[in-house]
């Protein structure tokens, strides 16, 4: 059980982390983020070779060499909904994490633009007096450590105490 459930999340890949406390306090740090799992969004992971027939979008050409002309084949809408199913996923298994761990505060790390998307779904989380607290920005690179830290500075989590603390 742990108060604290922590996502940090980007276009491609989610991670889900449980903040715990450690079993010798007066020999370890703590408390320690623990990762709880992962999520990869498959479509980000594909080479836009692989997705899309065409791999250059935005000019085509006239046979026999006439002028170029612009089109739109509306990649970025097909982009919005594989990062908007993404977002449905991330917010459902962050959902059942909090619940298993009866988690009372959530914190949510994303860029910009997936923040935006988990917003839509975070009435699945709300619904069970979990507070969110939000960060804007991406994470899903650093390690658990360095994420704990960022995370401490800016009053989300409680700070890392040294041994014997």
């Amino acid at each position: 059980m742990s108060d604290y459930c922590v996502i940090v999340t980007g276009g491609a890949h989610a991670r889900f982390f449980t903040l715990e406390p450690v079993e010798f306090p007066e020999l370890e740090s703590g408390p320690r983020l623990i990762e709880r799992g992962e999520l990869f969004n498959p479509e980000k992971e594909i080479a836009e070779r692989d997705l899309y027939t065409d791999s250059k979008m935005g000019r085509g050409r006239v046979p026999l060499g006439g002028p170029a002309h612009g089109y739109d084949d509306h990649r970025s809408k097909h982009d919005n909904e594989f990062d908007r199913r993404f977002a449905r996923k991330v917010s459902e298994k962050a959902s059942s994490i909090a619940q298993a761990n009866q988690a009372r505060y959530l914190i949510l790390v994303a860029p910009a633009h997936m923040l935006g998307l988990i917003r839509q779904e975070l009435d699945i989380i709300c619904k069970h007096d979990v507070k969110v607290h939000i960060l804007e920005k991406d994470m899903t690179k650093f390690p658990p450590k360095k994420i704990h830290d960022h995370l401490a500075r800016a009053q989300m989590l409680p700070p890392l105490k040294r041994p014997g603390i």
